[in-house]
């Protein structure tokens, strides 16, 4: 079994995940084109600056709903100030008019009992992997319930999320809960990240300066002192 297990890491370590999910594209609107519907995706969002570009590209193959579900965001106005940009940019920008945003509960006492006994670890580690996989089996979830055909996440267009943590962890839960298709993602990839700067800009989105969580908080208050 742990041969196993190295083998499918050393797998999952090869993989170009852009092109994995470039290759989903083309099943998907061969999907389209034979239906004449869009396959429904549940996409996971942790702000919308994240979400702008990951939009831009995903409503042209995908009916798509937004899923607001981040028990890390560590205080209940910031959680909301999150959400309302998310609600207006859905209202605001062309490619995003028809897209439905859901809001998961705020529950900030689940992230904090898994991050128990972790609060010193350092950003894009062991706690990190967890906060990953506590949202992505939210949105499984929901998605498994609702019917949706595929889900995913807007973390990995993030420069300070691990991609590869992102896509094994979806890989896994789809199997796991018997759930939707994962749909694989690096949005970063292909200046990813800099067009959501640029979009951030053009619509003038709240773009905060740390992931959420009050440890990514503290780090960046250290930073700057």
């Amino acid at each position: 079994m742990e041969k196993e297990n190295q083998k499918t890491n050393n797998t999952n370590q090869s993989l170009n995940y852009y092109q994995e999910f470039e290759k989903q594209l083309v099943t998907v609107d061969g999907i389209t084109a034979e239906t004449q519907r869009k396959p429904t995706l549940l996409l996971q969002a942790c702000c919308c600056p994240c979400s702008s570009h990951c939009l831009e590209v995903l409503t042209s193959h995908f009916d798509v709903t937004v899923f607001f579900y981040n028990p890390n965001i560590d205080e209940l106005e910031e959680f909301k100030k999150r959400l309302d940009e998310l609600y207006r940019f859905t209202r605001e920008a062309d490619f995003a008019l028809d897209v439905k945003v859901v809001e998961g509960p705020y529950e900030p006492e689940v992230f904090y009992e898994m991050a128990k006994g972790r609060e010193d670890l350092p950003e894009r580690g062991e706690r990190c992997y967890d906060c990953y996989e506590l949202r992505l089996r939210k949105t499984a979830e929901y998605a498994r319930d609702q019917g949706f055909d595929y889900f995913s996440t807007t973390l990995s267009i993030s420069p300070y999320k691990v991609a590869r943590w992102i896509n094994e962890i979806g890989m896994r839960l789809e199997a796991e809960l018997q759930a939707s298709t994962f749909l694989f993602s690096d949005f970063k990839k292909k200046d990813g990240y800099k067009r959501s700067i640029e979009l951030s800009e053009e619509y003038g989105l709240y773009r905060q300066d740390y992931c959420g969580c009050v440890y990514s908080r503290r780090d960046r208050d250290a930073k700057r002192s």
